[in-house]
């Protein structure tokens, strides 16, 4: 029997955030090169996408590439920036097709012209879709991401439009990447390592946090069911105790 038939469809997390590492790893593992560890890694990206599609889940978001990847060996970025275009090239008749809506959060102006292009390209000719928004993760750092939003609302404070009184989560949130979307319930990391790498840190105030030991590029459906079903086995209690919930 599938693990997805275990799966409750009324208690699907609005919104997965996936940490999709140990691309390289695998690479290593096999004697191969890092670049087809990332090019491997694509594939789990589409079957991931196109199961959260189907079981419904409405947000998915990929961490891509960070603020701090940039400082990994030219090569190796120079190559996941022409992945990344190919990538979207490739990808966007199965986004029209499953209906995904893309976003991307993170500096973009950092990102190289062409893959900015791609990128707004695909964004323009999928924004009509509804089934599911996938957001990519690019060029992306949490405490950047704060820092930013910290000096939007200063600037809007120094210039008399809104009251230091006026500060609370929402306000803080309207002024992040992720404005549009609901906070993430969960957090899925592959590869085994077992932190968060500057990652949405605002918005997993409240997620539940799934590592898993397999790489990205061996990330199955039966992966993704596994983590789901585990997220719908535990109580969220959002600061409340399990009476209360009662």
């Amino acid at each position: 029997m599938s693990l997805k038939t275990s799966i409750d469809l009324k208690k699907l997390p609005r919104h997965i955030a996936i940490i999709m590492d140990g691309n390289g790893r695998w690479a290593k593992e096999k004697g191969l090169i890092r670049a087809l560890g990332h090019e491997s890694g694509t594939t789990s990206v589409r079957t991931t996408v196109e199961a959260c599609v189907e079981l419904g889940v409405g947000n998915l978001t990929l961490f891509a590439f960070s603020t701090e990847n940039w400082n990994r060996p030219k090569l190796e970025v120079k190559t996941l920036m022409q992945l990344l275009i190919t990538s979207l090239r490739k990808e966007m008749n199965t986004m029209q097709k499953n209906s995904v809506q893309l976003k991307a959060i993170g500096n973009i102006n950092h990102l190289p012209e062409k893959v900015q292009k791609e990128l707004l390209h695909v964004i323009e000719a999928t924004k009509e879709n509804t089934k599911m928004i996938l957001t990519l993760a690019l060029s992306y750092g949490s405490r950047d991401e704060i820092v930013n939003a910290t000096r939007q609302i200063c600037d809007k404070v120094k210039n008399n439009i809104i009251s230091i009184e006026k500060i609370d989560d929402e306000l803080i949130n309207q002024h992040l990447y992720t404005r549009n979307l609901p906070d993430v319930d969960l957090l899925i990391r592959t590869s085994g390592e077992k932190r968060i790498s500057n990652f949405m840190l605002w918005q997993i105030a409240y997620a539940e946090l799934y590592f898993t030991e397999v790489f990205w590029p061996d990330f199955k459906n039966e992966n993704l069911y596994e983590a789901i079903i585990n997220y719908q086995k535990r109580e969220r209690r959002f600061g409340k105790t399990t009476d209360q919930l009662k």
